[in-house]
């Protein structure tokens, strides 16, 4: 029988496509990030959609000149600048002034991502870059809470009478002490803290929706989060009971809005599924040394930049081992 093999297309792999691309990912990340932004903005008022709107605008606005510089094709249309741009508000304080975010979107987007060759080549993910970048540069602004329902300025600066200043729950979990918050109210984002951060329900409802759509794996979450259950559940500090201590831990600062929606990051973790739990269960590890012995009350973003950098060396020792590779091995020692 005679084929006519003019009709036969050879390609190179991947052989199997999806209906999946960048703009429809970073579309199911924003709709994820819709709670939180709900709970926040009734939480610490209309200022709070402010910073994230800036935050969106700027690093949209910073990517389509840099592009434009460099003489490279707009990437603003695949949306993963609005999804930087909302995670940088979100690790942003209330009260901080409006201008720090424009700041932390112009060193996020164009330090961290598109020097770096834009998205799928930075090494660390660009929202916790351009976190350490203001916290390095303006920490008394990065470190001043606002009680919630606090009555906020729209735009102008906050002053004292503004805010009621507070102390956020992890503060005091740091003196070995429990926070005079109710385990409910970590849980609902009733709590100071930065702007996305406060309620883990919300967050971890972004989180199933991923989950859902098949953005995220199960692995990082899972691995971060338990890891730091378990070692706060076995070592509370200041002989607190052992549960309240582990829940105050999981539930407040920001372990879920890291594990879920920056540890997972495509470009900046692990692409195999052990490596994945590795790296979650190294983000977990660093979070609680830091929480307990660093200088800062919290460690969630310095632990995923710290992992962010050894993802190579985790995809290298869990990548799956060749087909046929053991028998060839053999086949030359045996020569």
């Amino acid at each position: 029988m005679a084929y006519d093999l003019s009709k036969v297309v050879v390609t190179s792999s991947p052989h199997i496509k999806a209906d999946d691309d960048t703009r429809s990912l970073m579309l199911d990340v924003l709709i994820a990030l819709v709670p939180a932004l709900a709970v926040a903005i009734y939480t610490f008022g209309v200022r709070a959609l402010i910073h994230v709107i800036i935050a969106m605008v700027s690093c949209a606005v910073f990517e389509t000149i840099y592009n434009k510089i460099v003489k490279h094709e707009n990437t603003v249309g695949d949306l993963s600048c609005f999804v930087t741009g909302v995670l940088i508000a979100f690790n942003i304080p209330v009260a901080a002034p409006l201008w720090l975010t424009v700041f932390g979107g112009l060193f996020g987007i164009v330090i961290v991502k598109m020097l770096f060759g834009g998205i799928g080549k930075n090494f660390m993910n660009p929202a916790l870059g351009a976190r350490a970048f203001m916290m390095a540069s303006w920490a008394g602004f990065m470190t001043t809470w606002t009680a919630p329902h606090a009555k906020l300025p729209f735009f102008g600066n906050v002053t004292v009478t503004d805010a009621i200043s507070t102390a956020t729950p992890l503060a005091s979990l740091k003196t070995g002490t429990l926070p005079d918050v109710s385990i409910v109210e970590s849980l609902l984002g009733q709590t100071g803290g930065v702007i996305g951060e406060t309620s883990a329900l919300a967050l971890i409802v972004g989180g199933l929706y991923l989950l859902w759509r098949k953005v995220i794996t199960i692995n990082i979450p899972a691995a971060y989060i338990l890891t730091v259950a378990v070692i706060t559940f076995l070592f509370p500090m200041g002989g607190q009971s052992h549960l309240q201590w582990m829940l105050y831990q999981v539930l407040d600062g920001g372990l879920m809005l890291g594990a879920i929606f920056m540890a997972t990051d495509y470009v900046t973790s692990p692409v195999t599924p052990k490596g994945q739990i590795v790296f979650g269960v190294g983000c977990g590890l660093l979070t609680v040394f830091i929480r307990y012995f660093g200088g800062l009350p919290e460690g969630v973003s310095y632990s995923i930049l710290i992992m962010n950098t050894l993802v190579w060396a985790i995809d290298k020792k869990t990548h799956p081992r060749k087909f046929g590779y053991q028998l060839d091995k053999v086949k030359k020692e045996a020569q």
